[in-house]
């Protein structure tokens, strides 16, 4: 049965590739959704950015919604300060993986809490782009271990 997986990715995301290479590195958004896609294999992948909070949250309840079997989040800026963010994860019942590609705890303090870590299923930061098909892989083995 094919599972499916929402990639969810906040503000300035989209500028992967151009916006500070030497903390995001030089992957593009688009080579990220390729990287997941070939990571997920059989499984579907629902793969979407914003600039918007409201946006973030409706897509959140989509997935809510549609049955998503879970969720990689890269919350970005929004990890930090959206209460509307955290709340509307709170109702997605299945595993959540909050991703960052820099290790948020080696930056300056804005960027070190993130008020979404307190409701994820897991954290990965650090990885770069690369990071992306882990969260997939380890969501995919969360997801088969509940299943047996």
């Amino acid at each position: 049965m094919t599972r499916t997986l929402h990639v969810l990715n906040g503000p300035n995301l989209d500028r992967l590739g151009k916006r500070e290479p030497e903390i995001y590195g030089r992957t593009t958004l688009a080579e990220v959704e390729a990287m997941c896609r070939a990571a997920a294999g059989a499984d579907a992948v629902v793969f979407r950015q914003t600039n918007w909070e409201g946006q973030m949250v409706e897509w959140i309840h989509d997935a809510i919604d549609s049955d998503a079997a879970g969720l990689v989040i890269n919350p970005a800026g929004l990890s930090f300060r959206s209460i509307p963010l955290v709340d509307a994860l709170r109702m997605f019942p299945r595993p959540i993986l909050e991703l960052h590609i820099s290790n948020i705890h080696r930056r300056d303090a804005l960027h070190q809490h993130s008020l979404v870590s307190g409701v994820a299923t897991a954290v990965i930061a650090g990885l770069g782009a690369r990071g992306y098909a882990t969260a997939i892989r380890a969501l995919q083995d969360l997801l088969d271990d509940v299943a047996s």
